[in-house]
């Protein structure tokens, strides 16, 4: 494939070297522009050629700067999948992170998680998607209750899934060489593919909740 990504640069690395720590305003001001067409505008390159593999992909956000120093040294980066379900990219002096989530929901659809988990056919397929997803590597994280949740056997075999008000898969691709290269493209590609089968069970089960 040939994209508008080339890679992040040896240049990229060091503005963000260069905003660690708690900037002043006159540093983030000095490598503002530096800091925008070496560090965030790749990204938007990245997912551009992303989203030209898969129409799933196209709608895409790539963030601006806050006022947080955070946003300075992290570019993130969203593609969303449906309401509340979607990819997050991060690049940063770490190198290139990635996440598949559903987060945030709106309302009505933690409930409707909880019934297609408690649902055998749905709940089984769930289950071991999340094992799956783990076994490549991915740390499978949310926002949990302490206990089931009301209405559902407190020994019922997906009590772990039940307690869920978020389901988020995360993964640190790396800061190899080939951040700096087109390969980047197809690592996220790779990621995205991990992520896929957990991302459509959400998107069928809780996209349209409320």
């Amino acid at each position: 494939m040939c994209g508008q990504f080339t890679g992040w640069s040896q240049q990229a690395m060091e503005v963000l070297w260069q905003l660690q720590g708690e900037p002043s305003q006159a540093i983030r001001e000095r490598y503002r522009a530096d800091r925008e067409r070496l560090v965030r505008q790749p990204m938007i390159a990245l997912l551009n050629d992303v989203a030209d593999t898969d129409s799933r992909y196209e709608d895409f956000s790539v963030w601006h700067y806050r006022t947080n120093s955070w946003w300075w040294q992290n570019q993130s980066a969203v593609i969303r999948l449906g309401r509340k379900i979607e990819i997050n990219l991060r690049f940063s002096l770490d190198g290139l992170w990635i996440q598949g989530a559903w987060w945030y929901p709106d309302p009505g659809q933690v409930d409707a998680f909880r019934k297609a988990v408690a649902s055998e056919g749905s709940g089984r397929e769930l289950s071991a998607i999340v094992e799956d997803v783990r076994n490549k590597g991915y740390d499978v994280s949310g926002d949990m209750l302490r206990r089931p949740p009301r209405g559902y056997p407190t020994d019922h075999s997906r009590t772990d899934l039940l307690r869920h008000r978020s389901l988020v898969a995360a993964r640190l691709l790396g800061g190899e060489e080939w951040l700096h290269t087109p390969e980047a493209v197809d690592r996220v590609l790779a990621a995205a593919a991990d992520l896929d089968t957990l991302l459509m069970w959400l998107v069928r089960h809780v996209k349209r909740a409320a």
